[in-house]
């Protein structure tokens, strides 16, 4: 336990609820220079203040009502639902989609119109004229964030290869402000930034991914849902 986590504890403040989330790691140049985009979070922010991290966050309750062009692959789908609620499955993608889209500006969606109009917090992304797709991307990587920190979170982390972004992958105006410093990096340099410690352990997975082939075999799973740090792999 840091000391942060003691402070709290001995403060009697009980741990947050547990929020499902996702992150998108974007891959480009994979086969011959591999960079990853991430961006740094403000040095005021409640949670992993000014780390560099990958585009993500909370699942949204719309999340859980916005179509996809093209559903998860099958056993990505399988091991997303492994002790989670089949309709969250879904929304955890979109919920990913989204965040990159709030995040970066960048566009994981096919060209096509909405039936029905788009949910608040997906109106800007529907405008672009696209669909969000869940179409070559992988879950790769399963993290609960561990008691006694301010925030907690569920997230799953999903890799895609920078070629199935619908727009220019270095214009960066229609980002919000979340992140700033969005910048394409190298994966050999990538550890001389500020990371928090789950990202450089998902970083050395996106690594192994590389040699092996980015479909997983099995996903990791860091469970911190009790006392003590479990580690375990969804086949």
């Amino acid at each position: 336990m840091g000391q942060e986590d003691a402070r709290l504890r001995g403060q009697g403040i009980a741990d947050p609820p547990i929020r499902d989330a996702a992150t998108v790691i974007v891959l480009r140049d994979a086969q011959r220079a591999p960079k990853v985009l991430m961006g740094q979070r403000g040095a005021t922010a409640a949670f992993m203040p000014n780390k560099f991290v990958f585009p993500g966050g909370a699942v949204d309750p719309v999340d859980a009502t916005v179509p996809l062009a093209c559903p998860l692959g099958p056993d990505c789908d399988a091991r997303l639902r492994a002790e989670a609620d089949a309709a969250l499955a879904p929304a955890l993608v979109a919920a990913g989609i989204r965040e990159l889209w709030e995040e970066t500006g960048l566009i994981l969606g096919r060209p096509g119109a909405w039936e029905a109009p788009a949910p608040k917090g997906w109106r800007g992304f529907a405008a672009t004229g696209h669909l969000p797709t869940a179409e070559g991307l992988h879950f790769i990587f399963r993290a609960i964030t561990p008691p006694g920190r301010p925030r907690r979170f569920d997230a799953r982390f999903f890799l895609i290869e920078a070629e199935a972004i619908a727009n220019d992958l270095d214009d960066f105006s229609r980002a919000e402000d979340e992140l700033g410093l969005l910048q394409w990096i190298p994966l050999p340099d990538v550890r001389g930034f500020n990371l928090p410690f789950i990202t450089e352990v998902v970083l050395a997975e996106v690594s192994g991914l590389l040699k092996s082939g980015l479909s997983p075999a099995s996903v990791p799973f860091f469970d911190n849902r009790g006392p003590r740090s479990e580690f375990q792999r969804l086949h």
